[in-house]
């Protein structure tokens, strides 16, 4: 008698078991913004072959893309990897900003879609303000033209803008992006 109770509670003391791994397992999986930076450190690109460096930035690309909005806008992940993309050669960079760039954008649409009236105009208000005190200068490592990664960025922007933005995130952010023309205007 006693003995298919105690087959049926290992039974579920298994299956419990494997459940909570398996749900461990996935939340150690996916990348936060320390694991991130945690594998930036680990892996240097800079006396690394042209195999390791692709391979380092599919991976990088993979755990950026896979963070949240937030999570990417974290200042350490962005230093880190802003850091890392300084690093590399340009076609790199470019491959880089391929896998990278149409996650991020999105996740901003969908981030500025989201927000309320009255936030996206303390965005708004506040990048504009940025913007306005940079503009006509010269960009921060001196250069006065956009290269093809910059305008592969712009571009993005815009596409993203246009395809994933409300017809009211639009009307909000217009002033954001007449400011983004004046300025590139003054670097071309």
């Amino acid at each position: 008698m006693r003995l298919p109770w105690i087959k049926i509670v290992a039974t579920l003391l298994v299956i419990w078991a494997v459940a909570g791994g398996a749900i461990y397992w996935a939340h150690s999986a996916k990348p936060t913004p320390e694991s991130v930076m945690r594998y930036l450190d680990e892996h240097s690109v800079a006396n690394a072959s042209a195999k390791d460096r692709e391979e380092t930035v599919e991976k990088v690309a993979k755990q950026l893309n896979q963070l949240s909005y937030q999570e990417r806008r974290e200042g350490r992940v962005n230093k880190k990897v802003d850091g890392f993309f300084r690093t590399l050669p340009a076609d790199d960079q470019t491959r880089f900003l391929d896998l990278t760039l149409p996650t991020g954008f999105k996740q901003m649409m969908e981030s500025l879609n989201k927000m309320t009236r009255e936030k996206r105009k303390q965005f708004v208000d506040k990048a504009l303000a940025d913007m306005k005190k940079h503009e006509g200068e010269d960009s921060p490592d001196g250069q006065r033209d956009l290269d093809a990664n910059g305008q592969k960025i712009i571009d993005q922007g815009f596409k993203s803008f246009y395809s994933d933005a409300s017809a009211e995130t639009k009307m909000d952010v217009a002033p954001l992006i007449e400011q983004l023309q004046r300025n590139l205007q003054g670097l071309r």
